[in-house]
């Protein structure tokens, strides 16, 4: 099947799938604030000025969805924190590309509020994507989208 015939829109689509579970703004702050490490909802309310209502959904739903854990922390009064799950940390390298595009394309003055230090180097992390089979770095010129064992006509 040619990149032609995949120009129109199917039914389950990875990407619209994807994003119909983290597409909205403030389920990508709650992530990237669970992977810089914060658990508790006070803390997430204070450095996201979200509305309680709002984050509290939005924490129900990312820990209906198995992005995240609820965690007890405290019995009296009862108090829980949210845990990334493995699939939570997954979306790491979306969130990353997401805030190095930020950084480049929609530029602060004083340059990036935020830089990762890559621990293995020292260096400020330049996020890729590269190919897990030959390691060279993967661009939208470079592939060619074929139909895979779950598209259907």
């Amino acid at each position: 099947m040619s990149a032609a015939d995949l120009s129109h829109r199917f039914q389950g689509e990875s990407v619209g799938r994807a994003l119909e579970l983290v597409g909205e703004r403030w389920t990508l702050l709650i992530l990237r604030e669970a992977f810089f490490g914060v658990q508790r909802f006070g803390q997430l309310a204070r450095n996201l000025n979200i509305p309680r209502p709002t984050l509290s959904t939005r924490l129900r739903m990312l820990v209906e969805a198995g992005l995240l854990d609820r965690v007890p922390y405290s019995q009296d009064p009862e108090r829980h924190e949210y845990r990334l799950t493995d699939a939570g940390r997954e979306l790491f390298g979306a969130i990353v590309v997401l805030m190095h595009w930020g950084d480049r394309h929609l530029p602060l003055p004083d340059g990036p509020p935020i830089v990762l230090r890559h621990n293995q180097c020292g260096e400020i992390a330049e996020p890729r994507l590269v190919c897990a089979h030959c390691e060279q770095e993967i661009t939208a010129r470079n592939v060619t989208p074929e139909a895979g064992p779950g598209f259907r006509d």
